[in-house]
This record gives C-alpha cells, sequence and structure tokens, in this order.
C-alpha cells in the first residue's frame, strides 16, 4: 500500500496533468494498522525502520492488570467495553490504548499500545 506524495487524482484548474515533483520515500509509506483483537494469544514479529523489531499482537486473552495498591495481576479478558479511538473499532472489540476491557475484577482501562509493544496493560478503574 503505497500513499501519494501529492494528490495527483486531479487535475490543475488549467485542466492539464498534475506531475509529482519527486518520488515516494521509503519512510513515506504506511502500513495496514495492526488491529489486537480478544482471542488466543497470536504475536508477530516485525522489521521497521533502522532494521529495529516491533513485536505487535494480533490476539490477546489476558491483561496485566495494575490495582491501586501497587500489585499487578494477570487477568483474563471477557470483552471490551468501549474504545473511544473508533466506533467501528468498538464495534469489533479492537484493543488499542484507552479501551475499556470488562475483567473478573472489574473495568479496565488499557495504558500500552498492543499493536506496537505487543503486551496489554491496564489500570482499574473505580
Amino acid at each position: 500500500m503505497r500513499k501519494s506524495v501529492e494528490n495527483l487524482a486531479t487535475s490543475k484548474t488549467t485542466g492539464g496533468r498534475r506531475h509529482p515533483l519527486r518520488i515516494r520515500r521509503k519512510y513515506e509509506i504506511d502500513r495496514y494498522p495492526n488491529e489486537a483483537v480478544n482471542g488466543v494469544q497470536v504475536t508477530i514479529t516485525r522489521r521497521i525502520r533502522g532494521n529495529n523489531r516491533k513485536t505487535a499482537l494480533k490476539s490477546i486473552d489476558f491483561v496485566n492488570l495494575a490495582t491501586g495498591d501497587s500489585k499487578v495481576k494477570k487477568i483474563k479478558i471477557i470483552k471490551v467495553l468501549e474504545n473511544t479511538t473508533n466506533n467501528d473499532y468498538q464495534r469489533r472489540g479492537i484493543i488499542t490504548k484507552g479501551a475499556i476491557l470488562e475483567t473478573h475484577e472489574g473495568k479496565c482501562k488499557v495504558v500500552s499500545k498492543p499493536g506496537q509493544t505487543g503486551i496489554v496493560n491496564a489500570i482499574l478503574l473505580k
């Protein structure tokens, strides 16, 4: 999926064609977003700029839940309650930063980026 530098689809006001000033650079190319869902844990590793690696989640069934008394528990995710990032993400149950999850301990808010870090950390909501 290559994203254009300029909008070359439209014509000039004179009716002529538009020509790109330069070609696309490798760092300007977008990727499809990695959307983590509730399910058995599946991770992928991809190469990013600078020959570094990013571990991403395709699906996860547990969350590292930080309770108020400075303890962290591994709790099973029941479902995604709401996701303010995107209404479509909420309908499909996509887990992103800021999503509200339902667990056996109660509601929790995701504070990590599962699509980029490969882990789901959350804090318990009162």
